[in-house]
């Protein structure tokens, strides 16, 4: 089945406040390294959607872990994906609806 992915703005807002934070915090290579890390993520959770676990949160939503301090918040409705959040570790789960 061919999934077609939308983010949401708060996903948006989530990817745009961590490449402030990173483009001020890392350098240009390390924040390469870390958009290749989220693209090849995406790209498993669109060829296989239900290959991450249920997020114990939210169960409507999936989790994926990108890395210690960030996971990815998504679920799966029919043959769409909606990236929900992008979560940073130090934040609150009571955000996750």
């Amino acid at each position: 089945m061919d999934y077609k992915l939308f983010w949401t703005e708060e996903a948006i807002r989530n990817l745009e406040e961590i490449y402030d934070y990173l483009d001020a915090r890392w350098t240009k290579r390390e924040v390469d390294i870390f958009k290749t890390k989220l693209s090849k993520q995406i790209d498993l959770i669109i060829g296989n959607p239900k290959l991450f676990p249920v997020s114990t949160f939210q169960p409507r939503l999936r989790k994926a872990v990108l890395s210690k301090q960030t996971s990815i918040f998504y679920e799966v409705n029919n043959d769409t994906i909606f990236t929900a959040y992008i979560f940073v570790s130090h934040k609150s789960t009571d955000k996750l609806k």
